[in-house]
Parts: C-alpha cells; sequence; structure tokens
C-alpha cells in the first residue's frame, strides 16, 4: 500500500483522481453539472496566484513586438489547440500581421481536428518544428502543457532558448521540466479534473485564461486598444461594421450618423477616425501621425496634436 502511495503521490496533479467527482456516472445531471461547477470555480483563483508571472511574461511580449519580434506558441493536444485559437485571433481583434503571432502544434495543422496523440512524445520533431519557425533573439517563445511533461513541448522551448528567444511556460504543476526549462513559468495549479486525466477541463481552462491575458494584455500596451475599445477591428462584415461604428460613437463621443461619416473619411480606418476628431487633424495627417507611433493610437493623437500646434497639419 505504501508503495502505491508513493507511486501515487509522483503523478502531476492534473493527472490525479479527483475524490469530489467519484461515482460521477451515477450521477444525475444536475450533479454532475454541480460538481463541474464547484471545481471550475477553482481555475479563477489560481490562475490569481500566478499574476505576478503573468505580467512578467506579458512585458516580454510587449518588448518583444516593439522590437518587432515574434510570439510563437508551442503545445500539443488540448494546448496546442487552444494555442492556435489564440494566435488566430490576433489579426482581426488588433490587426497584427498573421506572423506576429503564430503557434505550432504537435502534428500540425492536421492535429487541430484530429487527435495526433504519437507526434506529442517526440522530441526531434518539437525541435524540427520549431527550427522552421527559426526563433531568435527578439522572439518570445511561450510553451504550453498542462502537465509540463509533454516532450514534444519542452524540447522546442528548449531549442528556442539555446537560440537567444525568451521562454515561457505555462502549466498546471510546479517544478515541472517544461517550467524548469523557460526562463519565466506561469503555473496555475488547479488540481485534479473531474474526469481524471482530462485536461481539457479546468486546465484547459486556465491555459485559455492565461493566453487571453497574455495576448491581450500586451496589445492594450502596445497602444491597439484605445481605453478599452478595440479599435482595429476589421470591418470585414456587417456586425464588425457596426461595431466599428459604435466604438466611434463611444471613443469619439459622436451619434450615428456622425460617426459613419468620420469613418468614411478616414478610409474606413477606425484608428486614423479617431485621431482625425480627437486631434482635430485631416487624414494625410492622421495617418502620417499613427504610422510614426507604431500603430499606438493614443500616442498618435498626442503626435497629431503637437503636429497641429507646431503648425505641420495636413
Amino acid at each position: 500500500m505504501k508503495q502505491a502511495g508513493k507511486k501515487a503521490s509522483l503523478q502531476p496533479l492534473t493527472e490525479q483522481s479527483n475524490p469530489g467527482s467519484a461515482d460521477l456516472d451515477r450521477k444525475s445531471s444536475l450533479e454532475i453539472a454541480r460538481i463541474i461547477n464547484r471545481e471550475d470555480a477553482k481555475v479563477a483563483p489560481a490562475v490569481h496566484g500566478a499574476l505576478p508571472q503573468i505580467a512578467k511574461a506579458m512585458d516580454l511580449i510587449t518588448a518583444a513586438l516593439k522590437r518587432r519580434g515574434r510570439v510563437i506558441y508551442v503545445g500539443a493536444g488540448t494546448s496546442g489547440r487552444i494555442a492556435a485559437l489564440d494566435a488566430a485571433e490576433c489579426p482581426p481583434t488588433f490587426n497584427t500581421d498573421p506572423q506576429t503571432v503564430q503557434f505550432v502544434i504537435a502534428g500540425g495543422t492536421r492535429a487541430l481536428g484530429t487527435a495526433v496523440e504519437a507526434n506529442e512524445d517526440s522530441r526531434a520533431l518539437g525541435r524540427r518544428e520549431l527550427a522552421k519557425r527559426n526563433p531568435g533573439s527578439k522572439d518570445v517563445v511561450i510553451g504550453i502543457a498542462a502537465s509540463g511533461r509533454t516532450p514534444f513541448t519542452v524540447a522546442a522551448v528548449e531549442y528556442a532558448r539555446r537560440r537567444g528567444a525568451k521562454t515561457v511556460a505555462v502549466t498546471c504543476n510546479r517544478n515541472s521540466p517544461l517550467a524548469k526549462s523557460a526562463h519565466l513559468a506561469i503555473v496555475t495549479e488547479v488540481g485534479p479534473e473531474v474526469i481524471a486525466g482530462s485536461s481539457r477541463m479546468k486546465a484547459g481552462t486556465a491555459q485559455k485564461m492565461v493566453l487571453n491575458m497574455l495576448s491581450s494584455g500586451a496589445m492594450a500596451r502596445l497602444g491597439y486598444v484605445y481605453g478599452n475599445l478595440m479599435v482595429n477591428v476589421h470591418r470585414k462584415n456587417q456586425k464588425l461594421a457596426k461595431r466599428a461604428i459604435a466604438i466611434l460613437e463611444r471613443g469619439a463621443g459622436l451619434d450615428h450618423i456622425a460617426a459613419r461619416r468620420l469613418l468614411k473619411s478616414a478610409g474606413n480606418s477606425v484608428p486614423v477616425a479617431l485621431i482625425m476628431k480627437k486631434a482635430e487633424v485631416g487624414r494625410t495627417s492622421a495617418v502620417r501621425a499613427l504610422r510614426a507611433a507604431n500603430g499606438n493610437v493614443r500616442q498618435a493623437i498626442a503626435q497629431a496634436r503637437r503636429a497641429r500646434a507646431a503648425g505641420r497639419e495636413t
């Protein structure tokens, strides 16, 4: 019995059995929902405990993107799919180049919709796939693995670090190989899953929350958000076109008709329209200020105002 207990203690928390969900298959639907909800309530506090490390990682990402580096997520299975989701959402939300935030998933893009578990066991594949991205000193590579033991991800992070990239581990277990391989570890200890080992549950939720913070926080610090408004939104469908006008209404204090007219005069660019209104400048000056501020809308408004005051407004 002692040996069995010792062996169990060596398992990562994410792999252990949860006594709170014992006999789950004998519960009613409402009881199951209550159990899962009770366990999910532990995720936000676990993420809260990692906020200092999340903030440090956010700073690393912000600095990297300022010097035109990249963020490269690496993961397998659920972790890789969550990484892919966050990377895919950055261009439409913040108008970033698709190369700015990338993802590498064990098994390639086929693994986004099909389980390709065998690939995650290969360290060689991890190194090889990351080598294709040619990571360097300007980049931040973020390895994501609930257990912190996935060979593909650990090897990829080790490779990136040797190449001079800053590295971050996002995991749910302390003192894991992944945490030890990275410059910085973000550890969210959510505990055993309702279904033992199913880390798509609490662990996956924690990973999603962390990546939301990292990308959204860095983009806000870069000025791709004005206040809390998504000013770089793409107008690619009717919903987003309406959102762009609503953003101008709130950000510039305009009514619907005035916001629509301003957006048209700004070439359908919400940031340019906001700069034109806030700095009282023309479109050419607004575009110039936005370019000079590297897309930082608040800084561009300030620059356009200074240029207008100095008589350089076009």
